[in-house]
């Protein structure tokens, strides 16, 4: 029987050296985190600046199967895929370079964000969404939250990753591993999910550290990423990717969204476990829950990687723009969807059905927000 890292398994068409894959699945992840946030704001269980929620568990329920699945491995993604360039960039630049660049593309967001854009969304919820009639000028004068990074809370940890792996660069080791078996893949996902549960004890979901927006319950699975993305750029383990891997993981994957989760939430409500299990503490609900996030995370991660490698590795020119533009929309997204948000208050029709319209349109603004303001050469030299 020929072992999951067999590459002779001829693939169903040659795969170029190139890995424009990469770049298609930073822009899967970057819409992901609009529609999440889209549907935090419309229903699903999260915290949001704005938010008018539906109350009718027919919408609510599907909803939280979104924001559960992506919430299980979108971001752990993000730090896999960043972490595999930051080893070569270090080779490339040298220490004062590397941290020069990193401090511009990461740090200026950071500080832009917390100084400008942050004010500007409290306030556009404020005047617009709870009606609020101070101005601006007012608002400002008052204000003391200063040091805010929202969604940039992970530029802010991968920043700190960054700098962490300077600071190792000197220990004398290097990690020589094999592409991981599916065993060893589901091994690492029930590991992690243990990790989670215990440090749930102390961080439940929700708990926000702050100032800088860090949910210290989602980190297990961010750190052991960013350490594997590492590694993974050091074996190049992107060369020993397997389609008949990535399938399998996918369907193991949807079990897992589509049957195990639904029946979670069933034993929950038929059990009738205190609001908060999921979250995080001693019970059962907690611990089967982590396990499935991160089981499924680590499915779903890899199943993305390796088909994206065989199915999804050509490069258009739209396809380059959408690649060029992630990380401005990761950044604005939160200015164009409370924007349409607020515009859409007033319809009358219920919250999920403005779902289905603000969404998408917050997906579309977003990345056409981004492209316009990239074209300030000084914003594009940053982001």
């Amino acid at each position: 029987m020929k072992s999951q890292n067999d590459l002779t398994i001829a693939p169903e068409k040659p795969v170029a050296a190139k890995i424009a894959y990469i770049d298609h699945l930073k822009v899967l992840c970057t819409i992901l985190v609009v529609l999440h946030h889209s549907f935090i704001t419309y229903g699903a269980p999260g915290g949001w600046y704005y938010q008018q929620k539906s109350v009718h568990m027919a919408a609510q329920f599907p909803m939280t199967i979104f924001v559960a699945t992506n919430q299980s491995f979108f971001m752990g993604f993000f730090f896999f895929l960043s972490a595999l360039f930051v080893a070569p960039s270090y080779q490339k630049k040298g220490t004062a370079k590397f941290i020069t660049d990193r401090l511009k593309r990461l740090g200026i967001p950071l500080v832009f964000y917390s100084l400008i854009l942050s004010p500007i969304l409290i306030y556009l919820v404020q005047r617009f969404g709870k009606g609020a009639s101070y101005s601006f000028t007012e608002f400002l004068a008052g204000f003391h939250d200063w040091i805010d990074f929202g969604v940039l809370w992970f530029v802010a940890a991968l920043l700190i990753f960054n700098l962490v792996y300077l600071l190792l660069q000197n220990i004398p080791w290097r990690f020589k591993f094999k592409w991981p078996t599916n065993v060893q893949l589901l091994l690492i996902g029930i590991l992690i999910g243990l990790a989670s549960f215990i440090t749930r004890l102390w961080f439940p979901t929700g708990l926000t550290l702050q100032p800088l927006g860090f949910q210290l319950g989602y980190f297990p699975q961010y750190i052991v990423f960013f350490i594997a993305g590492l590694i993974a750029s050091n074996n190049k383990w992107l060369d020993q990717l397997s389609l008949k891997q990535g399938k399998s993981m996918k369907y193991m994957a949807i079990i897992m969204i589509v049957i195990v989760l639904p029946a979670l939430f069933v034993w929950y409500l038929a059990v009738k476990f205190p609001i908060n299990s999921f979250n995080g503490g001693w019970n059962v609900v907690s611990l089967a829950y982590s396990l499935w996030e991160q089981v499924t995370g680590v499915m779903i991660s890899v199943a993305l990687l390796c088909i994206a490698k065989f199915k999804w590795n050509d490069a258009t020119p739209f396809s380059k723009k959408l690649s060029a533009n992630a990380f401005a929309v990761y950044i604005f997204h939160p200015l164009v969807l409370i924007s349409l948000a607020l515009l859409a208050q007033s319809w009358a029709i219920y919250p999920e059905f403005k779902l289905l319209i603000v969404g998408p349109a917050a997906v579309i603004g977003s990345f056409l927000f981004a492209a316009l303001i990239r074209k300030i050469k000084v914003v594009r030299d940053i982001i």
